[in-house]
């Protein structure tokens, strides 16, 4: 009799290695989303971790209108969907802001928006634009990967607010804020965001303050008037659920792999290599194995996932395990499709659509 969810009975027909879906899971997801945002019209999901049309629809079923997205093919799947209203939460330059223009002409039923971080990007939007385009300042309050620090946004705000800008609000994402203790979470959140604060006064009746990822959604929601973008609680992974427990989403995905070979005492290779899993995580195991006890990565490359585990005498060439990955995000990216698991059954596949880092627009 089998006790573990994560299970399917028809996996003689399933290649391995397999990323699959639970629809259940993730509906349970979405509303404990809703819960903590206290609506679905404050919810901003980031579509990174799952990159497939089913689960915008799915959230989009729930009452959630606004996305947020990184690619160009991100943002093209969400205008597939016919999402009301879409966020590239990225800096654009190049052809990459010609291409959004094409975008915007492509869907007419979606409102785009993008980020904007320095004067010289506004100047060279102010450069091919025909029409006001809607943008977000992105701040920077902390993880120094994008967006400006907000004592030092000033000209930029000045930019913003001038024809063919239509200035929609302010972004800022916090992922450098890990504290495992939530009292500590908050402090963090509450000192990163002192400046940002002071930005915004002025424009808090006419603009939208943007704020949060999956681990900071649940204290920003506290606070009126912000719009909350976590993204990796559709999912959710091992690293995060072991990290934060205190957050309540459950695992919606897992990859399931075979047993390929025994190369010595104690040893099994898994098919789920580099190609199948993401690795970039040095000081963990990339994936976790609940069936196993004590299990270590002995090696990893390729296709392969060498374990070192005292359950190795017991099993043997084509015995299945399932997997939790570490980190769901680039995880999904490398599969071209999930399988869906119903009542223990994959019963369908939902095509991991904007996997693909090129968005190819029309030329004509």
């Amino acid at each position: 009799m089998m006790s573990d969810w994560f299970e399917i009975e028809n996996h003689d027909q399933i290649l391995s290695p397999a990323l699959l879906f639970y629809p259940e899971r993730i509906r349970r997801n979405i509303q404990e989303m809703i819960r903590i945002a206290g609506s679905a019209e404050r919810l901003r999901p980031h579509v990174k971790t799952y990159k497939c049309r089913e689960i915008v629809k799915m959230q989009m079923n729930a009452g959630i209108t606004r996305f947020k997205c990184s690619t160009l093919a991100e943002a093209a799947m969400l205008g597939r969907c016919k999402a009301p209203d879409v966020l590239i939460a990225y800096p654009l330059s190049g052809p990459n802001q010609s291409a959004l223009l094409q975008l915007i002409k492509q869907f007419p039923e979606t409102t785009f928006s993008t980020l904007v971080d320095h004067p010289e990007q506004a100047a060279q939007w102010k450069s091919i634009l025909e029409e006001p385009l809607r943008v977000y300042i992105d701040l920077d309050v902390g993880m120094h990967r994008t967006g400006i620090k907000p004592e030092l946004a000033d000209e930029l705000v000045d930019l913003l607010m001038e024809d063919p800008f239509s200035l929609a609000g302010f972004h800022a994402y916090d992922g450098h804020i890990r504290d495992k203790d939530p009292k500590q979470r908050k402090a963090s959140v509450e000192r990163s965001f002192l400046a940002a604060k002071r930005l915004i006064q002025p424009f808090k009746e006419s603009t939208t303050f943007i704020a949060g990822g999956s681990i900071t959604f649940p204290i920003h929601a506290v606070t009126p008037g912000r719009e909350l973008s976590p993204g990796t609680t559709l999912l959710w992974d091992r690293g995060y659920g072991e990290s934060f427990p205190d957050l309540d989403f459950d695992i919606a995905a897992t990859l399931l792999t075979r047993v390929i070979s025994k190369p010595g005492a104690g040893l099994i290779c898994m098919d789920l290599g580099y190609k199948a899993v993401a690795s970039e995580m040095k000081h963990h195991a990339p994936v976790h194995f609940p069936q196993l006890l004590n299990a270590e990565v002995a090696g990893h490359s390729e296709e392969h996932l060498v374990l070192k585990t005292p359950d190795a005498s017991n099993l043997r060439p084509g015995d299945l395990l399932y997997g939790f990955p570490w980190h769901i995000c680039p995880t999904v990216a490398m599969h071209a499709r999930a399988g869906i698991v119903n009542s223990r059954n994959v019963t369908e596949f939902w095509e991991i659509a904007s996997r693909h880092r090129m968005y190819t627009p029309d030329l004509s």
